[in-house]
């Protein structure tokens, strides 16, 4: 706990049976109070070693998706009574020694969404970022804080941090299963006036770190694009699904 504050760390995961111990043992327990695995119907043996590491974990029955599986550990999460839910992915591309920074972000009332940021101090170069990732988050980056007027560094890192009453205020039922989960996530965020933290985070770029098609990216962007429409249509008052 930090400042009587319960901190869960959640981790979505698809065939992750190769990084999923190396993340979890990197992972500052002294700082965590529960760990939740949620596996989307891994084809490798990721369920099996995160029993063997004794994590909690919910098993979905087939594969649903990258939004669809952040929805269960959320849902999971406040169910436990999380005052603060920390996102990890295990494929051991962001550092876990961060949670305590991003956790005591949370807990002493400065901010209600914290992001690890790849683009401050320039961690995405540092880290040699694959060149066609590079420039596809700098634009839509850049389209999104026009939309938003946030100024915010990206909007497309896997790790995050959350106090409950963020949580709680999402309509996770309504948003997509999707990659374009955590744009919805963080279109809302804003859209609902909460106010976002960011620090930097180092990033690892290799074989085994999970990582979308080049054609799943360009779903993706587009999606992007879709949100930041109806995000610019909710600040015209106009009502959408996820704006009301």
């Amino acid at each position: 706990m930090i400042n009587n504050k319960k901190i869960t760390v959640v981790m979505p995961a698809y065939n992750a049976g190769i990084t999923l111990e190396e993340t979890y043992n990197t992972i500052p327990k002294e700082f965590v109070d529960e760990i939740i695995l949620v596996d989307d119907c891994s084809k490798d043996n990721t369920i099996e070693i995160a029993k063997n590491l004794n994590i909690k974990t919910i098993v979905h029955s087939k594969n649903s998706g990258y939004g669809a599986n952040q929805k269960t550990c959320y849902k999971e999460a406040l169910k436990s009574n999380s005052d603060i839910v920390i996102m990890l992915h295990p494929d051991n591309q962001y550092d876990p020694k961060l949670i305590p920074t991003l956790a005591t972000m949370l807990a002493y009332g400065e901010y209600d969404c914290v992001i690890a940021s790849r683009f401050l101090n320039n961690g995405a170069k540092n880290s040699k970022m694959p060149r066609y990732k590079y420039f596809a988050n700098r634009i839509l980056t850049k389209i999104e804080n026009l939309v938003t007027s946030s100024g915010l560094s990206e909007y497309h890192t896997g790790y995050r941090a959350f106090k409950k009453e963020v949580l709680e205020k999402m309509p996770f039922d309504k948003m997509s299963n999707d990659f374009v989960f955590d744009n919805e996530m963080l279109s809302l965020i804003i859209n609902n006036k909460f106010k976002i933290g960011e620090i930097s985070v180092p990033t690892r770029y290799f074989k085994e770190a999970s990582s979308i098609s080049f054609k799943n990216s360009c779903k993706y962007g587009f999606g992007v694009l879709r949100v930041c429409f109806f995000h610019l249509l909710s600040r015209l008052n106009i009502k959408t699904k996820l704006y009301k």
